[in-house]
């Protein structure tokens, strides 16, 4: 999964409900491209360049995977959306809505579309003064200088005035503050860990990822599961135990919350799958055993997609043990999953079926899901 990079976004308007204007941007950077991680203060500083009403200015911290080019398409497809059209080429004009990305991390980029650090940046107040709300320490790739030295140089004697009213980040409409451990489950290529990555970045969660890629057991079951399934089961009861119960007894002060990829009851679950009735018994005595006192999720959602989607996504992913994985045995877990989850009455349990969902490659998808974990 490819790890959101960081943009710098200047915003301003001149026309209309300018305020308004700033903030149905704002909202649409949100919706269509990626994380709002920061705002600025929002300030009213006079045209530059021409004579027109002021503008109210702001900038505000992005993350997103998208490439800077599709990043610029989409500000521009937002600015026409929200009604601005272009009269005059290489000339100032008022404008509903300006959107120009100013800073993409360390990266030089010179295209004919794209030039990155904006070339006018250092030149203009009205984009260093709210960047520096926000970016005061970081370096421009060319001039090597951070916002704030610019700022102290800039020769722009604009005088700025911060208005006292802030715009709302859309990202902090959703509420996990309730929780302190949130627990992703769901079948063998459901996109859990994919969810918890995402949440984990998008809402400074710290995250506990499964350990299965280096249990040298699972390739082996795949091949010659009656005779594996036993040893496979016991080495992930142990490697889960003592992963829960020295992760989860590490606190993170810089952290809101705890997302983990899995929850330890899967270990239930899939033995008694893979286990005969006896192997279960046991199994099942030496799991209440060691888990008696870890603490459960405060909230468990549960990722349903159907048969079908999970091989393809298996596919997609290309791990050479899951590829002959059966359909039935798919079936078999989220039958199984589903009987466990209906038993527990303790349990705050969100199912979510994203069988027709792409929260990867679709961010409106991901917002959806994120919309019913938090409702």
């Amino acid at each position: 999964m490819t790890k959101p990079r960081t943009f710098h976004i200047a915003l301003g308007s001149n026309k209309g409900d300018k305020f308004k204007n700033l903030q149905n941007a704002v909202d649409a950077i949100y919706q269509q491209i990626g994380s709002v991680k920061l705002i600025s203060k929002v300030y009213k500083s006079p045209a530059f360049g021409f004579e027109s009403e002021d503008f109210l200015n702001c900038c505000l911290v992005l993350e997103s995977d998208l490439e800077p080019q599709y990043v610029l398409d989409l500000l521009l497809t937002i600015e026409t959306d929200l009604g601005r059209t272009r009269k005059l080429k290489d000339a100032y004009e008022a404008r509903i809505i300006d959107l120009d990305i100013v800073l993409f991390e360390d990266e030089i980029i010179n295209t004919e579309t794209l030039q990155v650090p904006h070339p006018e940046m250092q030149k203009r107040k009205f984009v260093l003064l709210p960047l520096n709300d926000v970016a005061a320490k970081v370096k421009h790739a060319k001039l090597g200088k951070t916002v704030a030295e610019l700022l102290a140089a800039c020769k722009d004697d604009s005088v700025l005035e911060p208005i006292n009213i802030w715009l709302k980040n859309p990202t902090k409409s959703l509420d996990f503050s309730k929780y302190n451990y949130i627990a992703i489950e769901g079948n063998i290529g459901a996109g859990k860990t994919s969810l918890a990555n995402k949440i984990a970045q998008d809402f400074n969660a710290r995250l506990l990822m499964e350990r299965f890629a280096d249990n040298p057991f699972l390739p082996k079951f795949y091949n010659d599961a009656q005779r594996y399934a036993f040893t496979l089961e016991m080495s992930f009861l142990a490697d889960r135990y003592q992963q829960i119960s020295e992760d989860l007894a590490q606190l993170d002060l810089f952290k809101q919350f705890v997302v983990s990829d899995y929850d330890v009851f899967k270990s239930l679950i899939f033995s008694k799958i893979t286990l005969n009735n006896d192997e279960y018994g046991l199994y099942r005595k030496l799991f209440y055993l060691m888990y008696k006192d870890i603490p459960k999720p405060e909230l468990y959602i549960y990722l349903y997609q159907n048969t079908e989607r999970l091989q393809q996504n298996i596919k997609k992913r290309g791990r050479d043990y899951e590829q002959n994985i059966a359909d039935d045995y798919l079936e078999k877990i989220n039958s199984g999953y589903l009987e466990f989850l209906k038993s527990q009455k303790n349990f705050n349990v969100k199912i979510i079926d994203i069988s027709n969902r792409d929260f990867v490659a679709n961010r409106s998808d991901y917002l959806w899901v994120l919309g019913e974990i938090c409702e």
